[in-house]
């Protein structure tokens, strides 16, 4: 039989127990906005920031306790201190959007430490012994909401992540979407699609997406025409030569590609292949084959060999096991070298700035830095052909959103 201070020992009100969860977060999320005030030159907020950090670490150490009103009382001070501290570095500041949220790591908890620790459930357990009937309802009440609060947590967590990821692509929607070619300023003003226009109706933009289609495209069907078939061999194979061949394979990825531009220049001049397609092609099809060959042999090696002894059995060729059974099986993860191939010679710029030198066969990547020059910069119709740019890419990650997750989870694991 289970003891009554047992019992005791297992309770914990749930608005203690995500306090304190959420106040780690608070904390270390101030310490690295410390960093902002740093580069910003505010000593006044730096010295704000820092009496928050410090106000945090205080509340966490002494958050309630059972049957102990001292504890309680020092964290509702604490959590006034840190609520006060917030307001007067927001009200030191102009009044952004950034310095609001920044302000609100410091608001936020000291208003839920006000709310939390002065509600009914931890005044009565930080006050006073409860009953063990009090204490029974205190668990199943812990076990009804610290599921709901825990999902809550975590979902303002990804949220932040979100909008400092989308940031980035609202200012340079912004951008797209202002009249001119201003690139600093703040969200919001008069809206025109001008910039939009010039990129669709300029002839070079369209030669431009044609030129990293054609590269794009033949670099992705030439690599997994030679990929596939080295995965496969390298995966179920056991020929002079394989280890070495695939160390060396690891060995080129270590090096930055920038070392090849000279050789892979001079060959490209000697064999005729300089502002051509097909130079690009092969370039970028050498340069892609390590990494794709890796990835086919990785999910090779977690397709059943008793598949194969199956259709060899019913008598399947080599062929006819390979393009029958394995191929088959292995759409995901040709999906997801494929996108690779793809995204890899969509976003290359060094190689097709150094092998083509007329206008009429610049890549996206080089067509969009020939816009941004030291005579002159074209900001917003650089902003509406980069989400044009994009546009193709994430509607890829769209349409292989379900093969990547599987080509991507299935090679880790062999058997």
């Amino acid at each position: 039989m289970i003891s009554s201070e047992t019992v005791r020992t297992w309770y914990t009100p749930v608005e203690v127990v995500t306090l304190r969860r959420w106040l780690i977060v608070s904390f270390l999320v101030n310490v690295v906005l410390l960093g902002v005030d740093v580069l910003r030159g505010s000593s006044t907020n730096l010295a704000y920031g820092c009496l928050g950090v410090v106000l945090i670490g205080l509340l966490l150490n002494s958050l309630p306790e059972e049957a102990n009103p001292n504890t309680r009382n020092v964290s509702l001070v604490l959590g006034g201190g840190l609520l006060l501290v917030g307001l007067m570095r927001l009200l030191s500041t102009p009044l952004t959007l950034f310095d609001v949220w920044m302000q609100s790591w410091l608001m936020v908890p000291g208003a839920l430490t006000l709310l939390w620790v002065s509600s009914r459930p931890v005044s009565a357990w930080s006050t006073r012994r409860l009953s063990l009937e009090a204490i029974e309802f205190g668990l199943a009440r812990n076990q009804q909401h610290e599921g709901r609060l825990r999902t809550l947590g975590a979902h303002l967590v990804l949220l932040h992540f979100v909008v400092l990821t989308l940031l980035p692509l609202a200012w340079i929607l912004d951008i797209a979407l202002s009249p001119g070619n201003a690139l600093g300023g703040t969200l919001g003003g008069p809206y025109t699609g001008e910039h939009f226009s010039n990129m669709l109706g300029s002839e070079s933009f369209w030669l431009w997406m044609r030129n990293s289609l054609i590269v794009s495209l033949g670099t992705t069907l030439l690599g997994l025409v030679v990929a596939i078939p080295a995965g496969y061999a390298f995966s179920r194979y056991r020929f002079t030569g394989r280890d070495a061949s695939m160390f060396a394979f690891l060995l080129v990825q270590m090096f930055p590609g920038i070392i090849i531009l000279v050789p892979y220049f001079l060959v490209m001049k000697t064999l005729g292949l300089l502002n051509s397609h097909l130079g690009l092609i092969l370039a970028y099809c050498v340069t892609a084959l390590p990494l794709c060959v890796w990835m086919l042999k990785g999910f090779f090696d977690t397709v059943p060999r008793e598949l194969e002894e199956a259709a060899l059995l019913d008598g399947c060729n080599q062929v006819q096991v390979f393009t029958k059974v394995v191929l088959p099986l292995s759409l995901p993860a040709v999906a997801v070298t494929a996108l690779f191939s793809f995204l890899a010679a969509w976003n290359e710029f060094l190689l097709a700035l150094t092998f083509n030198t007329s206008n009429d066969m610049y890549t996206l990547p080089v067509g969009l830095a020939s816009m941004i020059s030291t005579t002159g910069q074209a900001w917003g119709d650089f902003a509406a052909a980069s989400l044009l740019v994009s546009l193709p890419v994430a509607l890829l990650f769209l349409f292989f959103q379900k093969f990547l997750i599987e080509g991507l989870s299935a090679g880790g694991v062999k058997g």
